[in-house]
């Protein structure tokens, strides 16, 4: 049996989780204290995925740069590949949040949306 600890994201209280494997398998999981830090545990044991937040080129923008993140969460092992989507991508002014930036970013099926309003440039 392999035992891996976890300190939970889902709230500020950050529980200690300690999730007990058996092979692939879950045996046991221990250390939350409501149900959104077992399902946490679960998902980082067996798929565990992220939101990744960075900054898109602005074209004609009163910024140089756009705040942005992933819609949902991908799979973890896409991160460097979402960033190279973001980091290559650009967008006119101007831009305003929730406004869709990549479409289906890295093959992932998850769009990059704005999270800041960029002004055009007069």
């Amino acid at each position: 049996m392999e035992t891996r600890e976890l300190t939970c994201i889902n709230c500020p209280m950050g529980c200690q989780l300690t999730v007990t494997m058996d092979g692939d398998k879950i045996a046991d999981i221990s250390g939350y204290t409501c149900p959104r830090g077992k399902i946490y545990a679960e998902k980082e044991v067996t798929n565990p995925t992220r939101i990744v937040t960075s900054t898109v080129k602005v074209t004609g923008g009163v910024k140089e740069r756009v705040a942005c993140k992933t819609e949902s969460d991908i799979p973890k092992d896409k991160i460097f590949d979402v960033m190279d989507a973001i980091n290559s991508a650009s967008v006119e002014a101007p831009v305003i949040i929730g406004e869709t930036l990549i479409q289906n970013a890295a093959d992932t099926g998850v769009a990059v949306i704005a999270t800041a309003n960029v002004g055009r440039r007069h």
